[in-house]
């Protein structure tokens, strides 16, 4: 594969994934029972840069969209918390994806990540506060994590179905 169109297919989902990201941000979240929730849907260039990219691609990926998202819209605190839960989120759902598609599907490796996501974050939370009561709030942003996730997780299938390029770097790089 040629280096250049490499990088610039890493630089395109970087940037679709900070946009996401930071207008994600503006949504204001209408559950009051849930203060903080967002859907994740930045997740969706992650699920998609895990189904088309070598590892370490993916990986720089996830960094880069932490990073950036953070220098232009966020503190020390969403960086802390957004790492927590995006590298544990990731590493869970490459994980569950050598089990193949025969086993897990999209929507359920996307689903676990956003479970996982609220667990890293839950898990730097109690970190943070120096108490695991924090993980008492783990049941409701479960259920948020993994309704999100399916939905992601869908929405992941069909753009990896009906996207030509996406379609052209998933076939070059199995």
């Amino acid at each position: 594969m040629n280096k250049n169109k490499k990088l610039i297919y890493i630089a395109l989902l970087v940037a679709q994934g900070i946009i996401i990201g930071l207008l994600e941000n503006m949504i204001p979240f209408p559950f009051a029972f849930a203060p903080g929730a967002k859907l994740g849907l930045a997740n969706l260039i992650t699920i998609i840069a895990i189904f088309t990219m070598p590892v370490k691609d993916s990986f720089l990926l996830v960094i880069l969209r932490l990073f950036l998202t953070t220098l232009l819209g966020g503190t020390v605190s969403t960086l802390l918390y957004s790492a927590a839960g995006a590298i544990l989120s990731y590493l869970g759902m490459l994980s569950l994806k050598q089990f193949g598609s025969k086993r897990i599907s999209t929507i359920g490796i996307s689903a676990a990540g956003g479970f996982l996501h609220n667990v890293g974050q839950l898990v730097m939370a109690s970190w943070i506060a120096r108490s695991w009561n924090v993980m008492l709030y783990l049941p409701v942003l479960s259920w948020i994590g993994i309704l999100a996730g399916i939905a992601i997780g869908i929405a992941a299938n069909y753009v990896m179905e009906h996207v030509k390029t996406i379609q052209e770097f998933k076939l070059e790089y199995e």
